[in-house]
Order: structure tokens, then C-alpha cells, then sequence
């Protein structure tokens, strides 16, 4: 058991990974941090941290894993300010979407502690946000994907991957490149795609019969939508690149429908839509 585990950030996925870990038994003692401590009183309150800090720096003192569970264009500032704090024996990670951002951030503010630093994304999440959403099963049976460097101690990486497995995570790693280039096709273009379809049908003349009659259908592919606005827009600007290349991908598919449409292809229409349901239920099974 590692006797301290400290999470900078107890929103949904630091507050969810708290209450795992008390549950799992991995950790001694949980200490929070964030730059809400409204928030940081209600994660006490409900038992998800032992006790909290406003000083990064005090609360990363005595850590043996330090995680950073905030808006990934923080992530340099917030290493930043703990790096005083830092215990000698510490390993930190992170949970961020968008991972080459994360690593030059890191290396910039961590320099030479720079190779007890293991680059990680859970996949997993909720649409709601705060602690007071935190679920302690929110990571089970999910893959949590770690990025290590050429650089990255081995026992590092271990550690973090146990703090993982004992959620009942499971645990896989990929290059830099290869998870944001995969995430951006998997997981933030669906947010996009999201996010515009509410705003375009809320711009339009009869938004508020359509949101009175929106059925499951609506419902399903809007959800993530009530995603965290702040961590998305912040995901978008540090995975640009990726995100901007597979938006090209399906503005250019989508191109093709709209023409199957106007031009009464009903050829096109169904074999695109067979592929699509046949390739789904693939995945699903």
C-alpha cells in the first residue's frame, strides 16, 4: 500500500480516481488540491479525501504518487508551483486528453524530474462534472492509456499502472502521437460534433419545439454535450492538429452524403449506412 496518494483536482475524474483508491485499499491516506476549496470542503465532507490543501507544494508533501487532474493547459503552471513540495521519491502522472501538450508542458517545469513523470489518460468519464458526481466504479473494465518516454523510469511506469490496475482498470500504452491522433478520432471529434449540433439547432427559428419534442435519438448523441465546456475547449486548442485533420476526414464524408441526398442516391445512402450499423455492431460485441 503507498501511503499517500495526492490528486490536484477532485472534479469528476481526480474525485472519482479518490474514492476508488479508498476502496481498492491502493492508498493510506488521500490528500486534495484544487483552486476551488468550496469544492475542496464538500470532497471532506463526503469522505472522497482525507484532507486538503491550498499550497501545491504542502499538498504533494510525503506523496508517493502525485496526480494531476486539471484542464491540460494548466498542467505546466501546476507543475510549476508543487515542484518545491516535490517529495524525492515521488512519481506524478496525469489524466489529461491531449498528451503532446501534457509532455512539453512537463518537461518545461520539471526538468531534470522530468523521468518520474508517466503521461496517462483514463478513458472513461461522465457528462456531469464536479465532486459531488464522483463515482467510485467510474473506471472499471475501462482503458486507461499511458504514454512513457524513452526517458520515463520503468518503476515509474509500474507504479502508476498498479495505482490503475487497482481501480480494475486496464492498463495499455501508446506512443504521444498515436493517442492523440487516436483520441482526437475516437473521443473529441464526438464532442465536437456534439457541441455543434446543440448550438446549430439552438440558433435556429423553432428551437424550442424541437427541444420539446426531441426524442431518444437527440438524447443519446447530444449527451455529451453537459460535458465541462472549460475542458473541452482547452482539449480542442492543445490537439488541434489531430482534431483539425480528422475534421477534414468527415467534413469531406459528410460532403458525400449531402450530395447522395440532393441527388436521390439511394445506392449510396444505404451502403454507407450498412457499413456504419455493421461496423457499430462489431464494436459493440
Amino acid at each position: 500500500m503507498n501511503k499517500q496518494v495526492s490528486i490536484i483536482g477532485t472534479g469528476l475524474i481526480g474525485g472519482s480516481l479518490a474514492k476508488a483508491l479508498r476502496k481498492s485499499g491502493f492508498a493510506g491516506t488521500i490528500v486534495g488540491a484544487d483552486q476551488n476549496e468550496s469544492a475542496l470542503i464538500r470532497a471532506v465532507e463526503l469522505g472522497v479525501i482525507d484532507r486538503y490543501s491550498n499550497d501545491l507544494s504542502e499538498a504533494v508533501a510525503g506523496a508517493d504518487i502525485i496526480v494531476l487532474s486539471v484542464p491540460v493547459r494548466q498542467t505546466g503552471a501546476v507543475l510549476a508551483e508543487l515542484l518545491p513540495g516535490l517529495p524525492t521519491d515521488s512519481v506524478i502522472t496525469d489524466v489529461g486528453s491531449s498528451k503532446a501538450h501534457v509532455v512539453s508542458a512537463a518537461r518545461q517545469a520539471l526538468g531534470e524530474h522530468m523521468d518520474r513523470f508517466v503521461p496517462g489518460h483514463p478513458i472513461a468519464g461522465r457528462e456531469k462534472s464536479g465532486v459531488a458526481a464522483a463515482e467510485t466504479e467510474l473506471f472499471r473494465d475501462h482503458r486507461v492509456i499511458l504514454t512513457p518516454l524513452e526517458t520515463t523510469r520503468q518503476d515509474a511506469v509500474d507504479r502508476v499502472s498498479q495505482m490503475w490496475n487497482s481501480v480494475g482498470a486496464q492498463v495499455s500504452c501508446l506512443s504521444v502521437q498515436q493517442h492523440d491522433l487516436v483520441l482526437a478520432a475516437t473521443s473529441h471529434l464526438p464532442h465536437v460534433l456534439a457541441y455543434a449540433t446543440v448550438d446549430t439547432l439552438a440558433g435556429t427559428d423553432y428551437v424550442e419545439e424541437i427541444f420539446e419534442f426531441a426524442a431518444g435519438g437527440f438524447r443519446d448523441f447530444s449527451r455529451i454535450a453537459s460535458s465541462d465546456p472549460v475542458m473541452w475547449r482547452d482539449v480542442c486548442l492543445t490537439n488541434k492538429s489531430a482534431i483539425l485533420d480528422v475534421l477534414d476526414h468527415f467534413e469531406a464524408r459528410l460532403g458525400d452524403i449531402r450530395k447522395a441526398i440532393e441527388t436521390d442516391d439511394s445506392k449510396v445512402l444505404t451502403e454507407t449506412f450498412s457499413k456504419s450499423k455493421k461496423i457499430r455492431d462489431n464494436f459493440l460485441r
